[in-house]
């Protein structure tokens, strides 16, 4: 105990103290499946079909909802009616969505591009000049459906988002608000130049046309039933000089799926029956079918597995980690957060009693006595871990899912992965913390 200090005091203690030489050399293994899992899973979509893969690898059957939204349950020991452990993440992160109606040739300055329309909260200037991939399906008339997934590989080409040059954007943009300074209607993508032959009046548009066609059998009417999205043709890295932190684009809440598939899929014959959940719209506030808030789904995986069982009696029994990331102080802004009760990079898994914003509205906030539950339980398993919460009051503030379940009745807590930069196009996190959060969803499920 260092002098003035009391032993009675809370000491938040990194993971790079708590954890052992062994531990941090399988957290740095553990984060190299990780970073493929960020390259391979950049939409909802994908990442569904990646869990489904890596679990089939393992015999474990993965449930799928509207190809969007993903489960795996392992039957517990315990009769249903003493309740699920449940662990839900989100898949789906901040991005560019094509409009449906997207393809059109600016004359002026002589290009093709593709209208958008943002998705989830993103800093809309964060979003041009950087390289883009293009990734999702078209769905034509006739049911046929085309994968579709351009900006990746090497040899790809990339899009990108135009910004006007600093000797001329002096009134345009210097002198306004950094979030009018971007309009949401001019983050269009470039996607060619060469314009056709023939008498066409819009000659790039044409030529635009007739390649989509020619190597994807995409018409222009074929965009209005697709989901096509823009994201960051980043590969996930290492970053630092110690490559104790990785930076890539999807983190929220990928971080948190990746942890919770492999803790489920490492789990043996556990006491209650466990369930992974993996869904989709989160970042626009858990609506549609693939969502939290789709709560027949998860009713459904309940009466899959005793037809008879009385579902609410099930849900009230049950109890929920909410696999959602937390914020990181930033370097340089450190003035909005409060410190004493702010989370940071390597110090563990983030516990946040609540999240909400304005007097804790529109948030689910922990009871004291889950929390004194699961404090007991990362404790047991030597899990470092941390307490979070999203900026100082009256700052601003967020939410995730926890709110829809602690709706069912059920013991909901927010523990996940803090998270550099949340939100950009080029989010870090660190290694430990990785690990951390896998140690504490396989403890969970355990329980």
């Amino acid at each position: 105990m260092k002098d003035g200090e009391s032993k009675y005091a809370y000491k938040k203690r990194t993971a790079w103290e708590l954890f052992s030489k062994q531990q941090l050399t399988t957290a740095f293994s553990f984060a190299e499946g990780y970073k493929k899992f960020l390259d391979a899973a950049k939409t909802e979509r994908e990442a569904v079909e990646v869990i489904a893969d890596i679990a089939k690898k393992q015999k474990k059957k993965v449930i799928i909802n509207q190809g969007k939204s993903a489960a795996i349950i392992i039957k517990g020991k315990k009769p249903l009616r003493d309740g699920l452990r449940i662990v839900i993440s989100h898949i789906d992160s901040p991005r560019l969505d094509l409009k449906q109606v997207p393809l059109y040739q600016d004359s002026e300055s002589h290009l093709a591009l593709f209208e958008t329309h943002y998705y989830g909260g993103i800093k809309k200037f964060q979003w041009v000049v950087i390289p883009l991939a293009l990734h999702g399906v078209i769905v034509k008339k006739d049911g046929k459906k085309i994968t579709f997934t351009l900006g990746e590989d090497d040899l790809d080409p990339v899009f990108s988002v135009p910004d006007l040059l600093p000797h001329l954007s002096h009134e345009i943009q210097d002198n306004k608000k950094i979030d009018e300074a971007i309009k949401g209607e001019s983050l269009d993508i470039v996607i060619g130049s060469v314009p056709a032959r023939g008498d066409f009046k819009e000659k790039i548009k044409v030529a635009i046309l007739e390649k989509l066609h020619e190597e994807y059998d995409i018409t222009e009417a074929d965009f209005i039933s697709a989901e096509l999205e823009a994201v960051p043709a980043f590969k996930a890295r290492d970053l630092g000089f110690d490559r104790s932190l990785i930076g890539a684009y999807g983190q929220d809440d990928r971080i948190c799926a990746y942890a919770a598939l492999e803790a489920i899929l490492d789990v043996k014959n556990p006491e209650h029956t466990v369930l992974a959940l993996f869904v989709d719209k989160e970042e626009i506030g858990s609506e549609g079918n693939a969502s939290a808030q789709a709560t027949s789904f998860l009713r459904s995986l309940i009466r899959d597995q005793d037809a008879n069982v009385d579902i609410d009696g099930v849900l009230l029994t049950s109890k929920v980690i909410s696999a959602d990331v937390s914020s990181a102080v930033t370097p340089n802004y450190t003035d909005a957060f409060e410190l004493k009760n702010a989370s940071s990079l390597g110090n563990g898994v983030v516990m946040s009693k609540y999240t909400g914003h304005g007097g804790k509205y529109s948030a689910n906030d922990a009871s004291a006595e889950y929390i004194a539950e699961i404090r007991s339980l990362l404790d047991k398993a030597k899990v470092p871990w941390q307490t979070g919460e999203l900026g100082k009051v009256d700052k601003g503030g967020g939410g995730t899912v926890a709110k829809y379940f602690s709706r069912l009745g059920m013991d909901v807590i927010d523990l996940g992965a803090p998270v550099l930069s949340m939100h950009s196009p080029y989010e870090v996190t660190s290694k430990v913390d990785l690990y951390a959060s896998y140690l504490a969803y396989l403890g969970f499920f355990k329980s």
